[in-house]
């Protein structure tokens, strides 16, 4: 089998090419198919291995059923990681020990290659009491500082960005603050976050009521609903996130709702999973079963789908038992459940080769038809290898009353009654991200084009990035059929050109269909206003879907996608940099780092340009002659920027995301993750300062001077428990 463009086989080397550690390993993508196939196979009995083996060679061959890449990365392999893509961690406990012991197991789950989960709602408010030491709590998102930097260092240990989701409850005290978090470009840039939203703040909504923010049962205060939404809405207009899961409903329609509570979701958003639940994906390639395309006679080939739909459910249910887990409790859960996440891909180009437009009514209905055959076939499939293999452990009969499978016709309900299901949910739709360009850059999931030709940044070990052209798979049958002819722009739509409106349609049509939930983004214009983008969330509520996540441009988030420019722009000359003064009036600010004995000093000197102050350049100063070469080269290029003129505020953001494997240090309240990032701040401070009269930043004294620090010298030696602790330099002794 030969890949479809250099990018597709540039994938493939990257992520899914097993090469051992003595030389050998897959040559070509033949090989990797047949291992991950002959893998699969293994979890069936010895006389029909054989079978199952050349059938799921079959499915996998021209990718037409598309395992996720953990599986095709993992499977078959030497490699001691884990099949599963999707894991939601344990219940936090509110307890330092507990909180910090839970860190531990994401970071076990990410280092394996889950992406993670978390539900921080039990987690005390900030400025609670915490009896027996005599201090206040810090509150949930101090602590998912911690997870943020864990993710950060588990990723410089591999070469798999980190991914995790942060949930918490829209009646937490802290809510305003997690809902604000992402204002700050340099604060969680490792979680997507999600506020969990129940009826109960629908109807309160609706009605105008006041809201009530509790933890533990108590009332801490209430706020109006809609003063509460307004701030959540406004934030994802200005920032994408935090996005929204409508929880009651994800519960109410949980085929698992008899043994199980759901709080959080993987770091996507399409599998909604209890404590410890774990999930693996697959996605049906909905753009390889069209026959005819772009003609009246297109069809999509409903047997084999129904055929790949069996096929797919049998080897999703064999990796569980295949597969690894980073933690005792989540194999228990998912072999207890035995729970999957079929979903499919290339849905919006199986409806161009069909002439439905996307969104349209027609598009809407032949999603509906495809994934209905889907939901039976899975059904089907899971209770004949229920009567094959056992019914999951959890399978309760009652589970014919839940939602999604009432709806299912008598005659999957009956096979269901005679054996049960051996999978007690099987459906979601996933991003497909990667292995949908490694299919010849197939439509995604269940999104709309993004474009038909654009530029993708490609990220690489490194952390650098390159960028490559690619052309949608339609876009490239459309010319081999078609020529030059230009495609009709009414059916060739994109996510830039749909409104708001058509995304909602598409994912409440398919939401229905779909035992768990689905990955999918709406995207808005930019100019939308923000009544209009706020009613989308309504819309979506009233629609059915369990949650929604929206995309507007804006200055903070970027795109791994961008459009290419239709023209080029004109080069504009580089501004002179400006000539120096004689003399500079400036700020020094003195900066305590735990990890070096010495303190740096940031001077930044200002100019005056028409009749406002600022940054002309910055020195760094330390006794620490191990920060010399870094520093110097640093500040030479700061200043550069800086006497270029036009916006510097980027500086500070820079800074601020610059890491340092070894760790941070918690300053002021807030984690900082590198001595650069500590500069970036000070920058930010200064820049800040210039905005009113000019003058060092306020220095407000402590209520009673603390006793100097026997190292650095700094009055900020505090007692905690009989140990003595310094909160400028980390010097720590216990007496």
């Amino acid at each position: 089998m030969k890949f479809a463009n250099e990018l597709a086989e540039d994938i493939w080397t990257a992520k899914y090419r097993f090469k051992s550690a003595q030389g050998g390993g897959d040559s070509s993508i033949d090989e990797t198919i047949a291992r991950v196939a002959a893998a699969v196979a293994d979890a069936e009995r010895e006389d029909i291995r054989p079978l199952w083996r050349a059938r799921f060679e079959e499915a996998l061959t021209d990718f037409r059923f598309i395992p996720a890449g953990r599986i095709f990365a993992g499977a078959g392999t030497e490699r001691a990681v884990t099949l599963f893509n999707c894991f939601v961690m344990g219940t936090v406990p509110d307890s330092l020990p507990g909180i910090f012991e839970h860190l531990r197991e994401a970071a076990v789950t990410m280092q394996q290659g889950g992406g993670a989960g978390m539900d921080f709602s039990t987690i005390r408010p900030s400025g609670s009491v915490v009896h027996g030491v005599g201090a206040e709590a810090s509150g949930p998102l101090s602590f998912m500082d911690c997870w943020d930097a864990m993710c950060r260092t588990v990723e410089s240990a591999g070469q798999r960005r980190g991914a995790m989701m942060g949930c918490l409850r829209i009646d937490h005290p802290d809510i305003e603050a997690f809902i604000d978090a992402k204002r700050d470009p340099a604060r969680f840039r490792n979680f997507n976050l999600s506020v969990l939203v129940p009826d109960a703040f629908m109807q309160a909504l609706a009605s105008g009521a006041n809201w009530p923010l509790i933890f533990d049962g108590s009332e801490i205060r209430s706020v109006p609903a809609k003063a509460l939404w307004d701030r959540l809405m406004r934030a994802t207009y200005d920032m994408a996130e935090p996005g929204v899961i409508f929880i009651d409903r994800v519960n109410e329609n949980n085929n698992l709702a008899h043994c199980e509570t759901i709080s959080a979701s993987n770091p996507c958003g399409e599998q909604m999973l209890p404590p410890y639940g774990a999930c693996l994906l697959g996605s049906i390639n909905l753009a390889r079963l069209v026959d005819n395309p772009f003609t009246s006679g297109a069809f999509l080939d409903e047997e084999e789908l129904a055929t790949l739909t069996r096929t797919a459910v049998r080897f999703l249910d064999n990796v569980i038992d295949l597969s690894r887990f980073p933690l005792p409790a989540q194999d228990a859960e998912a072999k207890a459940k035995r729970r999957i996440g079929l979903g499919i891909t290339g849905l919006a180009d199986a409806l161009l080769f069909c002439g439905a437009t996307y969104g349209r009514s027609e598009a809407i209905e032949l999603t509906r038809r495809w994934l209905g055959v889907i939901k039976r076939e899975a059904y089907r499939a899971s209770a004949l290898l229920a009567k094959e293999k056992g019914a999951f452990p959890l399978y309760k009969k009652a589970m014919l009353k839940r939602p999604n499978l009432a709806s299912l016709d008598e005659e999957t309900r009956s096979l269901i009654k005679a054996n049960g299901l051996r999978n007690g949910c099987l459906t979601s739709i996933a991003p497909t991200g990667t292995t949908s360009l490694l299919a010849g850059n197939v439509s995604s999931g269940i999104e709309p084009v993004f474009a038909y030709s654009y530029t993708r940044r490609i990220r690489q070990g490194d952390g650098s990035t390159r960028e490559q052209p690619v052309e949608d798979y339609a876009m490239q049958v459309w010319r081999q059929l078609k020529g030059d002819a230009s495609p009709p722009d009414d059916l060739f739509v994109s996510a830039q050109t749909l409104s708001p409106s058509d995304h909602l349609t598409m994912q409440a049509a398919a939401q229905a269909l779909v035992d768990s939930s689905i990955s999918k983004t709406v995207n808005c214009p930019e100019n939308i206003s923000f009544d209009a983008f706020a009613d989308v969330y309504i819309e979506g509520y009233h629609l059915g879907c369990k949650g929604l996540t929206t995309y507007r441009p804006n200055t903070v988030t970027g795109s791994i996608l961008s459009v290419a420019p239709a023209a080029k722009e004109p080069e504009k000359a580089e501004p002179p940099l400006s000539p120096r003064a004689e003399a500079l009036d400036g700020t020094t600010y003195k900066l305590r780092w735990p990890d070096s004995a010495h303190a740096v000093y940031v001077t930044i000197n200002d100019e005056q340009q028409d009749g406002d102050r600022r940054p002309f350049e910055i020195f760094v100063n330390s006794k620490n002659m191990e920060h010399y070469a870094w520093t110097l080269a640093l500040t030479r290029m700061i200043s550069a920027v800086f006497r270029r003129g036009g916006d510097i505020s980027f500086v500070a953001d820079e800074l601020k995301a610059v890491f340092d494997p070894r760790g941070g240090a918690w300053m002021h309240g807030r984690y900082v993750p590198s001595l650069p990032a500590a500069i970036g701040r000070i920058v930010e401070r200064h820049i800040g300062t210039l905005e009113v009269p000019h003058e060092a930043p306020e220095q407000r004294p402590d209520p009673a001077p603390r006793p100097a620090c026997p190292q650095c010298g700094a009055a900020s030696l505090i007692k905690v428990e009989g140990c003595s602790n310094c909160l400028d330099c980390g010097y720590s002794k216990c007496s």
